[in-house]
């Protein structure tokens, strides 16, 4: 199954995050100066566990600086593992994010673009 994620061109949302809307809109992006960039976001839950990771979430929220927004996520069937979507104009405000959770995750960040962005900007050398 091919799933392409237009996620660079619409507006980031907050979903199911504590003391936010559901679909709360975060802005988009239009007339910004600086162009937004997403990031792929490898969450791996120290020892495996993720009891500390969820809990913390619960009690405290995201922890996200303003400017960083959320943009989806995935968990491993096991929970061992979260593969998430950041979406930022400052690459700063991602690593003081990842600050407030490193005793119990460890990271892996990548700058991604969708598929559709991808394949446009390999159209040329095909």
């Amino acid at each position: 199954m091919n799933v392409d994620l237009e996620l660079t061109r619409r507006s980031s949302r907050q979903i199911g995050v504590p003391g936010s809307q559901d679909g709360e809109d975060l802005g988009d992006g239009q007339g910004d100066s600086m162009s937004k960039t997403l990031y792929m976001v490898i969450e791996n839950f120290r020892n495996g566990d993720a009891v500390p990771v969820y809990r913390r979430f619960r009690d405290r929220g995201r922890l996200a600086p303003t400017g960083l927004s959320y943009v989806s996520s995935w968990v491993s069937d096991n929970l061992d593992c979260c593969y998430q979507l950041m979406e930022t104009e400052d690459r700063a405000l991602l690593d003081q994010w990842i600050e407030n959770w490193t005793d119990i995750v460890e990271f892996e960040v990548h700058a991604v673009i969708s598929s559709t962005e991808a394949a446009e900007k390999i159209a040329p050398r095909l």
